[in-house]
This record gives C-alpha cells, structure tokens and sequence, in this order.
C-alpha cells in the first residue's frame, strides 16, 4: 500500500494529530518542504509532516507502520543522496526542532534533531566550547552523527559519534527510548555510526570540549598552485602525523572563488590547498604554524584569529543549498604516490568552479578508538576522500558526474576499502557491508532487534538479520 492509496480522511486524521503541520502535494510550499541540499535530487513524497516535537514523530511513525507506507527521515536534508525525501513516501521532516541547551559546568550540549551545526556552534561557542562536527554550519547534525561525523577537532577530541552521550529514539513500534551506555546500549553502540536504519532519533546530547581562546581558533586556508599538487601531497602526507593533535587540516584541490577575500587576480585559478585549524594555547601558535608558513611557495596564506564558528561557516556562502551535486568517496590509509597522480591529472581538469576533491583526516583521538567500539568502523587512520563535481546548472550534471566517476575510478584501486556513509550516493548492499567492515553483523542483529521488518530502509541500508 502507497501512501496515496489512504483515504483523505486518513491523512486528516494524521494532520488533526500533529502540532506541526502535514503538506501535501498542491499545497503552498510543498515544493520547498520538498527541496534538499542537493539540487539534482528531485523527489516527490506523498506527505511531509513538519514535526515539533517527539509526539509529532510518534504519530508519524505509527500512521507509517499502519498503513505499511515508505517512510522518509528529514533532519537537515544534507545528505549526498537526498535520503530525506522519497517518491510517494510520508517524510517526518524534523527542520522545525531546533532548540539547543548548553550545560557549561557539565560541558554538554543537548540538541534538537533539527538543529544544524550553525545552531550548536553558536550555541556552544559562546562559551568558549565546541563539540566536534564536520566543516559546513549547514550540514544537519542528525545526519551528520549517525554516519560517523568527521571534521575539524576530530585529531583532537574524536569524531562526532565519540562524542554523543545519549540520543532520544522513536522506534518502529512506536516507543519513546533514551539510548547511551547503560539503557540500551546496543541501539547507543549502532547508532553511533550506523545511520537512520534504527529509528527517528529526536535529540542528542553531546560532549563539548574548550576550544583555542574564548572560542577562538586560528585556522584559514593556504594555497599553491595546482602544479604544485604532487609536492604539497608529499609534504602533507609526511607532516600531518606528526604534528600536534590541537592541529588539524584538510586538503582539496579546487579553484579559487572569485570574490574577497581572494586576491583578484587569483579568481578562478585552479590551486592545491590545505585547510587548517589550531585549537591550541594562542602562545604557543607561531612554533606549531611555522612548517605550514614556510613550506613551498604558497599563493595566499590565509591564517588568522578567528571564532571557530566562522571558520565552519566559511565555505556555506560558497555552497548554498540547490546546487547540481555528484558524489564519490573512500577511505585511504596511506596518500600514494599512485594516488598523486591520479589526482594530478584530475585536479587540473577540475570541471566547474565548485567541483572539488577532499581528503579528511581520521588521525589522532579519532584512531585510537577501537574499530569495535562504534558502529563506525574505519579506525586505521588516514583519510576519508570524497570527489564531488558540483555546479549550479542542471545541464552540466552529466559533465560533473562523469568527471567525478572516471576521477573516483581511477583512485579506487589505492584505497583501503570502504566508505563514508554520509558521502556515498545511492549504493548497494555490498558498498553498504564494506564500509561497516566487520561491524556489519553486529548492526544487522540490532537492526533485528529494534526494526525487524526494515520500516526505516530509505538509507544506506543494513539488512535485518
């Protein structure tokens, strides 16, 4: 049974229980309650209920289950493949569940399931703390966290999943749970990197940590030229490890916007850069900096002062919601020099001004954890690499998808296996099973467990064992 083929009287029933509201097609704004970060994702559900709070979600969730209906979970609309909407689907769209509570003396924040990471970081910031998160203020934190959440301070304070405390869970029968270590911890254990496949979780409560100077970070790019890419990847590779885990960077290979605060004659020139990050005693910058300031013959060094809440929102002007995207992503134990040169050569013919290929590191705090000890698995270190071609017009999507295919194709084979959850398209059980690893049958039990007839599977999907 489709959702479609209920009676109106049934969606009434549905919308008459909600605080929220239910949109339907034909109703005003249906096509933007619609819309998701990624424009080449062009989904029309059946209903989308704007829920307010967890009874929302519980009345949502039990009218799904009734009416055996696909079923949609929208947190910040984010992720790669537009998992937030489906044709023909109910999408319990939790964007109005917004509110955040810090509690600076227990060093925790609790948050919404609607909340962005704009809404933590200035939440958190304020007082001088951040949890870690990943490197956009638009991205959701819901969807974020249960794939894993890679970013910034994860050298330093681990991933995001290690972070989480607790996390309020609607379950496919309809139950209300607090999952964390001690109250239903195999649920606490898969949700910390296994996705949406569990159920709707409604809050979070995370681990913050005191960042740089009052909330101050120093960070900001540099950039070399894109001919210079095979000597910068050598130089990273080598020096990342070993530097102080307050430190973190990012390497891409993109071309440079043409806007401030870029030198004009800059504009649109392919370049290789790296993205850093101090969280350290401001004293004791100049001595951790002085490599990066001094290696190569760089075109802009853009490190300065600045809140952490700026630095993650530094590249969302660049990227609004909307935009054409195709992505392909794997994880890499080492940066080789086979590698180099398959990024040589597509990193000069990168195909748009917002096509771009990024390698995260999984280094530090984030490595010691054990493999076992998350659902996320990949604990080896390295990087998480992900290729996107990115463009605002919809009739280049053909040229940066295959852009971005023939790149990943040529790079797959230095890999270490796997991927990142909330970087992968659409993809089948097999791509599913490799980026869990040996965490797979462990998640396919507590799939068994807590949604046996796999009423949440519009995702990277784990099989009910």
């Amino acid at each position: 049974m489709t959702l479609t083929s209920i009676d109106t009287a049934s969606y009434d029933e549905l919308a008459a229980r909600l605080r929220g509201e239910l949109i339907r097609p034909g109703d005003p704004g249906y096509d933007q309650a619609r819309a998701v970060y990624n424009g080449m994702v062009d989904k029309r559900p059946a209903a989308i209920a704007r829920c307010r709070d967890s009874a929302d979600v519980i009345a949502a969730v039990g009218f799904a289950r009734a009416g055996g209906l696909e079923l949609a979970v929208r947190g910040g609309g984010h992720h790669a493949a537009g998992f937030g909407v489906w044709d023909d689907a109910l999408v319990i769209d939790l964007s109005l569940m917004r509110s955040t509570t810090v509690d600076p003396q227990r060093h925790t924040v609790r948050v919404d399931a609607g909340c962005t990471w704009g809404d933590v970081d200035h939440a958190t910031v304020a007082f001088g703390m951040a949890t870690p998160s990943g490197f956009l203020a638009s991205t959701g934190v819901a969807g974020l966290t249960l794939g894993g959440g890679i970013g910034y301070l994860s050298r330093r304070f681990g991933l995001t999943v290690d972070n989480l405390l607790s996390a309020d869970v609607v379950l496919a029968d309809g139950s209300f749970v607090t999952a964390d270590e001690h109250s239903h911890p195999d649920l606490f254990w898969a949700l910390r990197g296994g996705g949406g496949n569990f159920g709707v979780v409604t809050s979070f409560t995370f681990r913050c940590h005191d960042i740089g100077e009052a909330g101050n970070v120093i960070g900001g790019p540099v950039l070399y030229d894109i001919a210079d890419t095979a000597a910068v990847m050598r130089w990273y590779r080598t020096l990342l490890p070993s530097l102080p885990e307050e430190l973190s960077g990012w390497l891409g290979l993109l071309t440079i916007p043409p806007a401030p605060p870029f030198p004009e004659e800059l504009w649109g020139r392919k370049a290789c850069g790296i993205v850093w990050c101090y969280t350290g005693a401001h004293a004791r910058a100049d001595e951790v900096l002085e490599p990066i300031r001094t290696f190569g013959a760089p075109l802009v060094v853009g490190l300065q002062e600045m809140p952490f809440t700026a630095l993650q929102s530094a590249f969302d002007p660049l990227y609004p919601a909307g935009l054409q995207w195709y992505w392909r992503t794997d994880f890499f134990r080492e940066i080789s020099d086979a590698g180099i040169a398959v990024h040589e050569r597509f990193g000069a013919a990168l195909p748009t001004g917002h096509s771009t290929m990024h390698l995260y590191p999984i280094d530090g705090m984030a490595s010691r954890v054990p493999g076992d000890a998350t659902a996320f698995a990949y604990r080896g270190g390295g990087w998480a690499g992900v290729i996107v071609g990115v463009d605002p017009d919809p009739a280049n999507a053909g040229l940066i998808s295959q852009w971005a295919k023939d790149y990943s194709d040529e790079l797959h084979p230095t890999a270490a296996g796997g991927a990142y959850v909330n970087m992968m398209m659409h993809a089948g059980n097999d791509r599913v099973r490799a980026a869990y690893g040996p965490n797979y049958e462990r998640l396919s039990r507590v799939k068994g467990r807590y949604d046996p007839q796999n009423l949440f599977h519009v995702n990277q999907n784990i099989q009910p064992a």
